[in-house]
């Protein structure tokens, strides 16, 4: 045993590092080191059985994570998307592959449980592989995870379904009501156990303040669960992911993540590992062409309805091909309903081998074909022609306001309370969008061209506030509005204190750091949540802001030479750390506590 996880573990640390770092992703590497050690390759590790139960698990944490993640109301904002999206995918796609299954000779029931088996997509890679690339929050990210779910909500009635397609589709002489009921009973008792026996479970061993009992805690939890809906015939990710859930509003549920992720990355690697371990590389070699054909063709059959789906459900471009090329693998429950189908005659043998190399294939093939299409083909696809810019028919006002976002609009709602008219310039149009939805006049437009000023009544306002979020255009637009409209005063945004010494070069007439100001009036609310009186922890807050903000006039003439800037900093903060100290009174002899903290406390 203790040669097999040595053989497990070298083989990732070599691959995943040479694979993440050609830009393919993690997957990709564990794949290929279960390849290299497994029975086809340097045959280090033979009992594949054995690892892949025990790797199983890491997809049952992962599901349980993405439970914890998902707090019920948001599943119900997902749910058309899960069932409308989701059963459309499954459904367009084992039909299409049915069909070309047949096409090729295969008989009817055969074909119908590849189709469907083959349908799936591998939450396993899908998500790690978005997770990396911070595309689960993108609208691809989001259908892609509502089609995951979905499928694992429909396996276990397709495993079902499987004995219907054996002996020639023979309907059985009655419903299986004992395992519906034992299946409902399952889900019962993770959602009402989960529901009232976890949290006070979870407030006991946190009163321990032992971490391991908690951190053991966590991980009878997702055994638990899972073993419960195994029981019952059910998916053991699916009650995982039912516990994740129910303990998503807890008050530990970022204590419970940070306990499990760390089993579940190296579980999840360890499953990646047995998937690679079990291809058949003989059977590939005996068929080379039948393989790349039948791998070649899921990929692209999967790809184009997935595509298809994403357009038709409102995706651009460019998230519909990310969405489309995440899912073309086939699932790690794929195998699971080809040795089902095997089991009861509704598929032989040697059409179950080939399907499942062809998976194993398609689930390394993917890595390779998103990371292809991230560096050649979205880069593209984001050279959009110039976009049609709102034409400005309004009357020109004393205010234009860059950027409508959460500072602009701030701005925006003051100067209306005064009655000053102003004018909103945007460059996202997204945000436009959502911001007339609200009542407010915003015009979509680039406020780094000259002529948009212009239009926007450049000639006979007197103030432009530029607060655009991204700070390179903001100091496009203070040069353009400098050199052509020399008579606007001239507020700016400055993202930090880089940016602020850049906008002093460009000599604007005033400027904002972002966070500065709240970040001062939480530090004051800190020290007096600390017990330090209202007014000296105003006063203290003013001494900050004079000194800093003065320093931030000393240090512009050197902030491009890092020796000097380095040593004004640290001269700075020696000077106000005795400027506080000549500023404070002498601690009465009795003060204790937090009242006697100094400055160096």
């Amino acid at each position: 045993m203790l040669t097999t996880l040595l053989a497990l573990l070298a083989a990732a640390t070599l691959a995943v590092p040479l694979t993440r770092r050609a830009g393919l992703g993690s997957v990709l590497g564990y794949l290929l080191a279960g390849i290299m050690i497994g029975p086809s390759g340097l045959r280090l590790v033979t009992d594949v059985e054995q690892i892949a139960n025990i790797a199983s698990l890491g997809v049952v944490m992962l599901l349980f994570l993405i439970g914890l993640e998902l707090r019920p109301q948001r599943l119900w904002v997902m749910r058309r998307a899960v069932f409308g999206l989701g059963a459309s995918q499954v459904a367009l796609t084992s039909l299409a592959l049915a069909a070309l299954m047949h096409a090729t000779g295969t008989g009817w029931a055969a074909a119908t449980v590849l189709g469907t088996g083959l349908a799936m997509s591998s939450t396993a890679i899908v998500l790690p592989m978005l997770a990396e690339r911070d595309l689960l929050k993108s609208r691809a990210g989001r259908d892609g995870f509502a089609v995951l779910l979905f499928q694992d909500l429909a396996f276990i009635p397709l495993v079902a379904m499987v004995p219907l397609l054996a002996d020639g589709g023979a309907l059985p002489d009655h419903l299986p009501w004992h395992d519906v009921a034992r299946a409902a009973a399952a889900v019962a008792v993770i959602l009402v156990g989960g529901r009232f026996a976890l949290p006070p479970l979870f407030r006991i061993v946190g009163g321990t303040r032992t971490k391991e009992v908690f951190t053991t805690t966590a991980l009878f939890v997702v055994a638990a669960a899972a073993f419960i809906a195994s029981q019952a015939g059910l998916s053991a990710s699916l009650g995982a992911f039912m516990a994740g859930v129910l303990l998503s509003e807890s008050e530990y549920r970022h204590e419970l993540q940070a306990d499990i992720e760390p089993f579940e990355g190296l579980l999840l690697g360890f499953f990646f590992i047995s998937v690679g371990m079990s291809a058949d590389l003989g059977l590939a070699a005996a068929a080379p062409l039948r393989l790349a054909a039948l791998t070649g063709g899921l990929l692209v059959t999967k790809t184009i309805v997935a595509f298809a789906l994403g357009r038709i459900g409102g995706e651009n471009t460019t998230n519909a091909l990310r969405f489309a090329l995440a899912l073309p693998q086939a699932s790690e429950f794929s195998f699971v309903l080809f040795a089902a189908a095997v089991g009861v005659g509704a598929l032989d043998a040697q059409n179950a081998a080939m399907a499942t190399l062809v998976s194993a294939a398609s689930m390394v093939a993917t890595p390779l074909l998103f990371a292809a299409s991230e560096k050649l083909v979205v880069p593209r696809l984001h050279r959009q022609p110039q976009p049609h810019y709102d034409t400005i028919d309004a009357d020109a006002t004393p205010v234009i306001i860059c950027g409508f976002g959460r500072m602009g609009q701030i701005v925006g709602r003051v100067l209306r309370m005064y009655g000053i008219a102003f004018t909103a310039l945007e460059r996202d149009s997204g945000q436009v969008d959502v911001v007339r939805r609200f009542g407010n006049k915003v015009y979509f437009g680039d406020p780094t061209r000259t002529e948009m000023l212009a239009a926007a009544g450049a000639d006979q306002a007197k103030l432009l506030v530029v607060v655009l979020d991204d700070m390179e255009a903001v100091l496009q637009t203070v040069e353009v509005a400098k050199r052509d409209f020399p008579h606007l005063v001239i507020l700016a945004r400055a993202r930090n204190r880089r940016a602020a010494f850049l906008l002093m070069d460009r000599s604007v007439d005033g400027l904002v750091r972002d966070t500065f100001h709240s970040s001062l009036w939480l530090a004051e609310r800190a020290l007096t949540s600390l017990g330090i009186s209202r007014d000296a922890a105003h006063k203290a807050v003013v001494l900050f802001r004079n000194h800093d903000e003065q320093n931030l006039i000393d240090s512009h003439a050197i902030y491009r030479d890092e020796k000097q800037l380095i040593q004004s900093v640290q001269q700075a903060a020696a000077e106000l750390t005795a400027l506080f100290e000549a500023d404070q009174p002498a601690p009465p002899p009795q003060a204790a506590g937090i009242d006697a903290i100094g400055p160096h406390g």
